[in-house]
């Protein structure tokens, strides 16, 4: 028997908040259903949180239902409330160009073809035309003042200010889903948690405009153990785009997921069944060290974003950077990306091991680095080294110019000559 969609988003935890789940689910029983989830454009590439959202409307979709993908052009230009202060607002060209990028970033996730295939819709098709005076009798009479200011970011921002274009960004959103309802039929919106004020706003416009019932959910805010967001690293955030993230890199942020979160993340970002997911945690419990799980995410997240090649490499060069995999296999972007990551800086020709040790952070002096070298800790591209004069020379060089320095069994750094 097939597992309904919502049972499925349920076992994997994707539901944080919904309006009507019971009637929701009768509605979609009755047939396919149209919904939306929208991304605003504030940045050049779309990030985990995003994916999250990406996933959840590809699960709906694989139910049979049909996925509008917005693409915000306008509400970009403006951005959503954040508590910490007022956004910067970008040009109008940079914008305008986000959008193409993200445009490109959502069609990996979903399918265009066949009955159920995706729309990337864009709302500055509707909002640029509109009048302020029609967008405020239309729009604005709907939305009483005092429910916008009880709006918790609103609310945290009455005593720092907040501009009346982030303020009026809930009458934005609202108006998108109203728009979709009215072009498309969409009657389901979702979104991330932090949304779950602008999601329900949409709800409740319809209902006033239109005298319809519609539907939203809010997937959960994604943390790691201590409650913090997840999806930050020390380098910034896990970026989609393999130019402001290497698929190496990305690789690296789920393979360090935390044992607690593993089995939750495993659930929540890939598609592989809840049972199967339950059978390699009791795996992982048994053996935590061996890290099956976390192996398993990277693997799964990595070949979704970039493809099975990328994959192949980050998994071949985490191995080979620490002896047990040859160094020469890996493609010069991987190894480049996979040191850069590690602190790898780039020296002058002779650069002596020492040197290139104490450069890349691997020893915090010289004479610590004479000392790994003395006691047949250092190693130069997994070739133990005892001599404390040695000199990196051409036959130390990787592709790429690069040079693998290891202190130790974990401590993995390198340098690239130029």
């Amino acid at each position: 028997m097939t597992t309904h969609v919502i049972d499925d988003l349920q076992a994997r935890g994707l539901i944080a908040h919904s309006t009507d789940l019971d009637a929701l689910r009768a509605q979609m029983d009755a047939g396919p259903i149209t919904y939306y989830v929208g991304f605003d454009p504030t940045a050049p590439s779309l990030h985990v949180g995003n994916l999250l959202q990406l996933l959840t409307a590809r699960r709906l979709q694989l139910a049979g239902h049909r996925p509008l993908i917005l693409v915000g052009g306008s509400t970009g230009l403006i951005g959503d409330p954040k508590e910490s202060g007022e956004r910067v607002m970008n040009s109008k060209e940079t914008v305008a160009e986000w959008v193409e990028r993200i445009r490109g970033q959502v069609s990996q996730f979903v399918a265009f073809d066949g009955e159920n295939g995706a729309t990337v819709v864009n709302n500055l098709d509707w909002t640029e035309p509109l009048s302020t005076v029609d967008f405020l009798r239309d729009i604005g009479k709907h939305f009483p003042v005092n429910r916008m200011l009880a709006r918790d970011v609103v609310a945290s921002r009455l005593e720092s200010g907040i501009s009346y274009a982030e303020f009026s960004y809930v009458l934005l959103q609202s108006m998108d889903f109203l728009e979709l309802f009215r072009r498309h039929g969409a009657v389901l919106q979702t979104g991330g948690s932090d949304q779950w004020g602008n999601l329900t706003g949409g709800v409740e416009l319809i209902r006033r405009a239109e005298g319809a019932k519609v539907h939203a959910f809010a997937t959960p805010l994604i943390t790691k153990a201590d409650g913090t967001k997840f999806g930050k690293t020390e380098s910034g955030t896990i970026w989609l785009d393999p130019e402001l993230m290497s698929p190496y890199a990305f690789y690296q942020s789920w393979i360090q997921a935390e044992d607690s979160k593993v089995g939750e993340y495993l659930k929540q970002f890939t598609f592989l069944p809840v049972d199967e997911v339950d059978a390699l945690m009791a795996e992982h419990d048994e053996r935590p060290g061996a890290r099956a799980a976390q192996r398993r995410l990277a693997a799964e997240l990595t070949t979704l974003v970039h493809g099975d090649a990328e994959t192949k490499a980050a998994e071949l060069a985490s191995v080979a950077l620490f002896g047990r995999g040859e160094l020469t296999d890996l493609p010069e972007s991987t190894l480049g990306a996979a040191l850069r990551e590690a602190g790898a800086v780039d020296v002058e020709g002779g650069t002596s091991l020492v040197d290139a040790l104490l450069a890349c952070g691997l020893a915090d002096s010289k004479s610590a680095a004479r000392r790994a070298i003395s006691d047949g800790g250092a190693y130069v591209n997994n070739e133990r080294v005892e001599d404390p004069e040695l000199v990196l020379g051409r036959e130390h060089r990787l592709p790429g110019g690069w040079s693998v320095l290891r202190r130790g069994k974990k401590a993995v750094s390198g340098v690239r000559t130029a």
